[in-house]
């Protein structure tokens, strides 16, 4: 069986492309190996395009196989079940960048499929899964103007590191994750500790330059073992047809892309094109609506990003670096433990956040291993937000991307566990759409953490820039609408403090964008955020002092682990009562660190006095009342504390001879006693001499 191998280096890491060995049927497959991670990427093309189709049905599947680190599935059934959050944002981490560098006029169906065979633990294998789906469509013969690269950079001691490991992440301020050709960067995804634009822009422009290697291996083996070119007609419209759209209705256009309201605007559109059909779509002129609609799209773009191009007024009458008016309340719902109400133009959020023990942590069973997660930000995004009907089902990957976003902005600021030990969940519930709704519940997030008393270090705001792009002349725009999304070519996030970035997302539809760009970019985002951030300070500009009355109370003791077991009791019995006892939640980790939850005052007190007599240490010389557990000839042993017993001798029961110890105690009977000694071995011994009656 013949196979081709090609090999690329990274830093000091090897890649090897293999292909002609596995999945032989598909129109494309490559093996990619790096270490002891291995993932095979294949590429199917359907038979032909869908009737009527006016969209490239590109899907990307990225597969995680537990056998990949020597695992069995967990569950019933032992296989693997429904996408995990981290093989959904996955997939759309290498969708991103490929789909808009296959042509317009391709409308066959793709499907990618990334399965990952072999991984080891402490590395993440979604680098590894985008060249080797890059490598696979290079040799598929598609009409893809690519290929692409990609590479994780991390910021450890003050240097930019290349493809750092799981291990090396925890102490570095950068991980961001970058695609891009030879000649642009395509798409970048990133989280950082408050890193500055130039450090930001550095570690793109650094992993850009290090990646060409492997996009050059990837040339190579398209060159040598890449199918012909696929064949087929692709979709063109009539230019005819397009003149008689934009004679007849492009003024009509223009003047619907001056109505600021987004749903009368929408209407107003809707309705001209129910005319245009109306008017055009007969016998005699034999022109389909598709086509039409199509024109009427084309004339659309070519009116919204005219007048950004020019520097003219936007659709709600905004020049290109200003901010939509902002409205922020902190603290809007009565029963939560915390909530803020975000609206910027006609996008809003309602965020609330909620406060419980690290015992309701999500608990994430991944390829590295199981962990549990005590910070959980989920967006949901129910189609009465942009004045629609729609079928409620659960998250799509939209909103699990966006919640990712938004998690990835705020990370830098939460407090450590240690610290503030509570398992936190914040949902953002988009109420109103139009445009950079993700960035809206970065800020909603921020300040809904602080109305509950989430210690945070500082407020996050995020914002959206967009971009139009026509040969070298080009416009950045601040804080996108949805129409500005639409009909650009950029869409660029960037959330952080005042102090630096915390998360950068960025997603182009066109070949790649300039250095010049991202700075101008940067600069006008820096601008925006600070702008944002000055309004939220107003209304909330630090964490409450203290959690809300709502919320459980956490109170934290620190005991000898080797006591654990007296907390737990046998079967779980003495936690138990302690929990029915106090009505306070009790919460024991393995290093020792014992935290008590409770609603009131009264329950913590109660429930901290009691474990602190469980785990109590004896102490030489204190007076304790104990209880006789068991007579012998040679004296008493004594209950003292949970789980401590001590030895009262027949010569320290009474300062009189003592000839039958059972004369002076009864099992079960509680005695004064006092600690005279506690050996090397931990025995106690005690006394009862000197003590009164």
């Amino acid at each position: 069986m013949e196979s081709y191998k090609k090999i690329a280096k990274i830093g000091n890491q090897e890649i090897t492309l293999e292909s002609g060995k596995i999945a032989r049927q598909a129109t494309g497959s490559v093996l990619a190996t790096c270490g002891d991670t291995q993932v095979l990427a294949t590429v199917v093309v359907g038979k032909a395009p869908g009737e009527h189709q006016d969209f490239f049905p590109l899907t990307v599947n990225y597969i995680e196989k537990t056998y990949a680190t020597g695992k069995i599935p967990g569950g019933f059934f032992k296989r693997e079940g429904r996408p995990t959050e981290k093989e959904t944002l996955t997939s759309r981490l290498i969708d991103r960048p490929l789909r808009p560098l296959f042509n317009d006029d391709f409308l066959y169906e793709v499907q990618v499929i990334c399965t990952v065979m072999s991984s080891d633990k402490d590395e993440d294998p979604d680098v590894v899964s985008f060249l080797a789906a890059s490598a696979a469509i290079a040799i598929s013969g598609l009409p893809f103007n690519g290929p692409l690269g990609a590479l994780r950079v991390g910021f450890i001691d003050g240097s930019y590191v290349i493809n750092p490991k799981r291990s090396e992440l925890d102490s570095s301020y950068l991980d961001m994750v970058i695609a891009g050709s030879d000649s642009a960067v395509i798409m970048v995804e990133s989280e950082a500790k408050e890193l500055t634009e130039d450090q930001m822009l550095g570690g793109i422009l650094f992993a850009h330059q290090e990646m060409q290697p492997v996009i050059e291996a990837i040339k190579d083996m398209a060159k040598e073992i890449g199918k012909p070119p696929f064949e087929y007609e692709p979709k063109s419209l009539d230019k005819e047809i397009i003149t008689q759209v934009e004679d007849s209705y492009g003024s009509e256009i223009e003047k619907a892309y001056e109505i600021k309201i987004k749903q009368e605007r929408v209407s107003a559109l809707n309705n001209l094109k129910e005319k245009m059909v109306s008017d055009l779509v007969n016998d005699e002129t034999e022109v389909s609506e598709s086509d039409l609609l199509d024109s009427f799209k084309k004339i659309e773009k070519k009116v919204v990003r005219g007048k950004l191009l020019s520097g003219g007024s936007r659709i709600d009458g905004r020049d290109l670096d200003q901010v939509r008016p902002i409205n922020v309340e902190a603290g809007i719902l009565r029963n939560t433990h915390g909530s803020s109400l975000f609206t910027r133009g006609e996008t809003q959020a309602i965020v609330t956040t909620t406060l419980a023990s690290p015992r309701q942590a999500q608990l994430i069973d991944a390829l590295e291993g199981e962990f549990k997660d005590q910070f959980m930000l989920h967006y949901n995004f129910p189609p009465y937000s942009v004045g629609e009907a729609g079928f409620l089902a659960g998250p799509k990957r939209r909103e699990i991307g966006h919640g990712k976003l938004a998690r990835r902005a705020l990370e830098a600021v939460l407090p450590n566990p240690e610290d503030f030990p509570y398992t936190v969940r914040v949902v953002s519930e988009i109420t109103e759409s139009n445009g950079s709704s993700s960035m809206a519940s970065v800020c909603g997030s921020s300040m809904s953490l602080m109305d509950a008393g989430v210690p945070l270090t500082s407020s996050v705001a995020g914002i959206a820039m967009g971009l139009v792009k026509e040969e070298d002349k080009f416009a950045v725009i601040t804080d996108i609408l949805g129409d500005e999304d639409h009909l650009g070519d950029m869409d660029f996030k960037v959330a952080g403090t005042s102090e630096g970035i915390t998360a950068l997302q960025m997603d182009i539809k066109i070949d790649g964008i300039t250095e010049e760009i991202f700075e101008v970019a940067l600069e006008k985002a820096l601008k925006a955020r600070s702008h944002i951030l000055s309004i939220m300070d107003k209304e909330i500009s630090e964490s409450r002092s203290d959690v809300s009355p709502k919320a459980p109370k956490a109170e934290i003791l620190e005991i000898n682990p080797k006591k654990i077991r007296d907390i737990i009791g046998k079967g779980g019995e003495t936690i138990r009562s302690l929990v029915e006892l106090s009505g306070a939640q009790i919460d024991v980790e393995d290093s020792g660190i014992v935290t008590i939850y409770g609603d009131t005052i009264e329950s913590r007190e109660l429930a901290i006095e009691k474990i602190k007599e469980i785990t109590a240490e004896p102490e030489v010389n204190k007076i304790y009342t104990g209880k006789v557990a068991n007579i012998v000839d040679f004296g008493a042993f004594v209950t003292i504390m949970p789980g401590r017993d001590g030895l009262v001798h027949v010569s320290e029961i009474s300062e009189e001879r003592v000839e039958k110890v059972s004369d002076y105690f009864v099992e079960g009977e509680e005695v004064k006693v006092k600690v005279l000694e506690i050996d090397k071995q931990g025995k106690i011994r005690l006394t009862m001499k000197g003590l009164d009656d």
